[in-house]
């Protein structure tokens, strides 16, 4: 958890636990000063705060560096979809590149620390370090495959399947971040977990009850323990690697 006591001008690319997840990943120890010298350090967002919202100008793109986000539509009849979780390293509103406008919302799921990086600033930028643009093309595929994979999970598999699936991607995701991936707090709500897997929040409740006394997996509240990770990834029926 942040507290508004953090100095932002300390924190640099150069020094910070995450780069190797984030765009400075591919970029040499010499390079990664010119990436920090434009990168914005914006406020503290609480937690239910907009990083950014669908029809605000497109300015840049935004790496978590810590606490986690998730993004949504609303479609003309006001229906909400929730279209992914985002934790320290990702980017979000990439998808906003091709437009002049941000094409979703952006809304923290917990107090946050966002990096926003100008995009005509990075797309100069990109023309001198090739490292950074092999790693913004990287990161834009691996976004693609991400909507694929969502795609697949929601049209292809049972209920069970989407929330195997779902914890198993999670787990993988919080591995990579040098965090447990057998023992984790969720920052979303089961009904967010619903809204994206394309359940009802009753579905997910019983879904969790089911996967307990099947001892797969064990909870309280939030926090959520894998206890048979093969089991896990079987029923999950993919490799499921965000």
């Amino acid at each position: 958890m942040l507290s508004g006591r953090i100095n932002r001008s300390e924190i640099k690319c150069q020094t910070c636990s995450i780069k190797r997840l984030c765009l400075p990943v591919m970029l040499a120890e010499a390079d990664i000063q010119y990436l920090d010298n434009i990168v914005q350090r914006k406020k503290i967002l609480n937690k239910g705060e907009f990083l950014f919202q669908a029809g605000d100008d497109f300015d840049a793109i935004h790496a978590i560096r810590s606490g986690s986000l998730k993004t949504y539509t609303i479609s003309a009849d006001g229906t909400q979809q929730i279209t992914g979780f985002h934790l320290p390293g990702e980017i979000v509103g990439l998808n906003a590149i091709s437009s002049s406008k941000y094409l979703s919302f952006a809304k923290t799921m917990e107090t946050s620390l966002v990096c926003s990086i100008p995009f005509d600033k990075l797309e100069s930028l990109t023309q001198e370090l090739p490292g950074l643009q092999k790693q913004l093309f990287n990161v834009m595929s691996g976004e693609i495959r991400d909507e694929q994979e969502l795609l697949m999970l929601l049209s292809k598999k049972s209920a069970d399947e989407r929330f195997a699936a779902f914890v198993i991607n999670l787990s993988a995701r919080f591995k990579r971040r040098g965090l447990s991936g057998t023992e984790f707090q969720l920052m979303m709500t089961r009904s967010d977990i619903g809204n994206y897997l394309g359940l009802a929040v009753e579905t997910v409740s019983r879904l969790i009850t089911r996967l307990q006394k099947q001892e797969l997996i064990k909870t309280q509240d939030r926090y959520i323990e894998i206890l048979n990770q093969e089991g896990l990834s079987q029923l999950a029926g993919t490799a499921c690697h965000t």
